[in-house]
């Protein structure tokens, strides 16, 4: 990554779709290690993070790493999630942030912000990219064509400035992906079974 020390960044972090891509590759993000590794590469003004939360629900798996983000270094941009039925009947929940995207980051080029940071592989912030390369601010884009299906689109890693495979900051800022319990005990039995045997004792 090409970042001067003297450079006002600014990150913006689309939450689900930097989820799937972290998914895809089988680790999770430190927010903590992503946060201190961009205060190392310039002036860090901002991060955002984007997500859609689900309204009255009692519990959202999403809502403890949302309120660990607001408290530590942050900016937490969310809206209510809205309701539909799938084609199987099913209940599913759409929440997309792209407009408060596009706007945050059209302000931060405006503002003087020199590097732009854009978490996501959606094509469609191509011509969003392009505006802000016209105020004269720099565009790197994080996600990944190393998982299956890849989730950063052509014309969008064309467009920046510079790509960054998101697969390549694992050792930066991930860590390994929690498994569910018994998938852990499964491997870990596993891999006693394949040790061999010690040599008995004579």
């Amino acid at each position: 990554m090409t970042f001067y020390p003297t450079d006002r960044l600014a990150l913006f972090i689309d939450g689900s779709n930097l989820y799937s891509a972290a998914k895809g590759l089988g680790f999770d993000i430190d927010y903590r290690k992503l946060l201190e590794e961009f205060r190392k590469r310039g002036v860090l003004v901002r991060a955002y993070y984007y997500t859609a939360l689900v309204e009255d629900e009692e519990y959202s798996p999403i809502r403890p790493l949302v309120d660990w983000l607001d408290y530590n270094g942050y900016s937490l941009v969310t809206k209510a999630a809205r309701q539909y039925t799938d084609s199987q009947g099913r209940k599913r929940w759409r929440g997309d942030m792209d407009v408060e995207i596009a706007v945050d980051m059209m302000e931060m080029a405006a503002g003087g912000a020199d590097h732009l940071v854009l978490f996501s592989g959606d094509g469609d912030f191509r011509a969003l990219v392009a505006a802000v390369q016209r105020k004269g601010a720099r565009v790197t884009v994080v996600s990944t064509v190393k998982s299956q299906p890849p989730m950063a689109s052509d014309d969008l890693r064309r467009q920046a400035d510079s790509f960054v495979d998101l697969a390549d900051l694992s050792d930066i800022i991930g860590r390994p992906s929690r498994l569910p319990r018994f998938i852990q005990e499964a491997r870990s039995e596993r891999r006693h079974e394949d040790e061999p045997e010690a040599d008995a004792e004579v």
